[in-house]
């Protein structure tokens, strides 16, 4: 058995259990698990905020840890390698998507670190709140020894989620990339266009978080609940990163964007409310667009982007049993910007 933190149902919160992590395949990687990031979606997951929550759910997917053994087909890692987990832990392996190295646009469907059902054995995945996980080689990247490994953690979820589009949509140096938000999705989104070479604005609605957005690295700042800012910001814009997570009007922000310009989202996944106004769209070929994390290639690619220009994600670290609190905090947004767990706290419980 291992040691892990799951919720049982909707309503009992986090607490300790054991599971059983699977026997080596022959392309599997054992990993000892050192740090692991909490993520919103592991309260959506822990308290079935979206349905389809399988119980006992084991949450966490920004996994850091060390490999202990692997199976005999695997020629990439070693025993000691330092390596990381982020969201899904496999795919088909065989649809375009696959091919193309964007396994987590899977054609069949990626499967999650947790909360998924595994292709072989039909076992349910359980995450990184745990000692150890057991995953194929394929989805295991490996952590440059120059990161601060419990930093970079986060990486492997918000990081990538951030990264991956600012890549795929081409920023770079003499472009304007507005940031919406300012938590830990927004933080890690300046932060890669800062180094990509692009003059990077936060919007936030707080005045209080001023300050904190120049420190973060971002150039200006626009209180979006100002109206003349905003005014003064219409056509300006190259890229907008949306990382809020709940509803927002898009419409004020859309009309910040030069002809030509895109609003991503990143936060997002309910209905758009209120309604957009497609006109601003059509009247600039402006473009309103969504991404999802990044694939394998890409993930690894991150991590030597973050190790060449010394990026990290802000934390805060945590004893896995004050785990419930967090998740408290988490939704108060009273945390900068990411709890990390350290997995010590929990071998040695």
């Amino acid at each position: 058995m291992t040691k892990a933190y799951a919720a049982e149902s909707e309503h009992s919160g986090l607490a300790p259990h054991g599971i059983e992590r699977r026997e080596l395949r022959d392309d599997d990687v054992a990993i000892d698990i050192l740090y692991c990031g909490v993520c919103h979606t592991d309260i959506h997951y822990a308290e079935n905020d979206w349905g389809g929550t399988i119980y006992p759910v084991v949450p966490g997917h920004e996994i850091i840890g060390r490999v202990t053994s692997v199976g005999k087909d695997v020629k990439n890692y070693s025993e000691g390698d330092l390596v990381g987990v982020g969201c899904m832990v496999d795919s088909c392996r065989e649809c375009s998507s696959c091919d193309q190295g964007l396994e987590q646009y899977c054609l069949n469907g990626m499967v999650p670190t947790y909360n998924g059902e595994d292709l072989h054995d039909k076992s349910i995945t359980y995450g990184g709140y745990s000692e150890k996980i057991v995953v194929s080689d394929r989805f295991v990247v490996r952590v440059p020894e120059k990161l601060d490994a419990a930093k970079a953690a986060p990486l492997l979820c918000a990081g990538i989620t951030t990264y991956s589009p600012l890549r795929h949509f081409g920023v770079k140096e003499g472009h304007k990339v507005g940031v919406i938000g300012m938590g830990g999705l927004g933080h890690m989104g300046v932060k890669f266009a800062k180094a990509m070479g692009a003059e990077v604005t936060i919007f936030t609605r707080s005045e209080s978080k001023v300050s904190e957005a120049k420190k973060q690295g971002a150039d200006h700042v626009i209180i979006s609940t100002d109206e003349r800012q905003m005014a003064e910001a219409t056509e300006t814009f190259d890229f907008l990163l949306d990382t809020v997570p709940v509803q927002h009007d898009l419409n004020p922000y859309i009309n910040c964007l030069k002809v030509d310009g895109t609003h991503i989202l990143v936060g997002l996944l309910e209905p758009v409310d209120p309604a957009l106004q497609a006109g601003q769209l059509v009247l600039k070929r402006r473009v309103l667009a969504g991404s999802l994390i990044g694939g394998i290639p890409e993930t690894q690619e991150m991590l030597d982007f973050c190790a060449e220009h010394d990026i990290h994600c802000d934390v805060e670290m945590l004893d896995i049993k004050n785990i419930n609190d967090a998740f408290k905090r988490m939704k108060k947004g009273d945390v900068k910007y990411r709890f990390v767990i350290d997995m010590d706290t929990l071998k040695q419980s």
